[in-house]
């Protein structure tokens, strides 16, 4: 168990089993799902991604993996509003089970955009919608 935030929390995972390479079918195995994970006894590590919790949940209290694609939200007058672009949760841009940052500067402490989990909401993730990260770097005009 980790203690992050003040409190124990024991880390789950999901993994994308990848037998086809990135872009070919996918599955979803999250840990505590059994019959998905020993379905998969035979796997070699090149054919899966892993990722873990973030230890948060969203505006809907759906917990937030590595690998999700989270909108900003805030409600108006009792109605929930995208605030934002929607971005990808990675690997390092969670700290303390408290927020999740857009950026994290790889020199010193700098960040950019960050979030409480019940400030974002969950809509998707890279493996079975990359689309929805694609719309933000669209830079088209046609």
């Amino acid at each position: 168990m980790l203690r992050l935030g003040g409190r124990m929390m024991v880390p789950k995972f999901r993994a994308w089993n990848m037998p086809f390479g990135p872009k070919g079918p996918m599955q979803e195995m999250v840990h505590g799902k059994a019959s998905s994970i020993l379905a998969f006894a035979e796997m070699s590590p090149d054919e899966y991604i892993v990722e873990q919790s973030t230890g948060l949940k969203d505006a809907n209290g759906k917990e937030i993996f590595e690998g999700d694609v989270v909108v900003p939200v805030m409600t108006i007058l009792g109605k929930v509003k995208r605030m934002a672009h929607p971005f990808e949760v990675r690997a390092s841009h969670y700290v303390y089970e408290k927020w999740i940052a857009t950026y994290v500067s790889d020199r010193g402490f700098g960040v950019d955009g960050w979030y409480m989990g019940h400030q974002i909401e969950v809509i998707g993730n890279v493996h079975d919608n990359p689309e929805l990260l694609e719309a933000q770097h669209d830079t088209r005009t046609d």
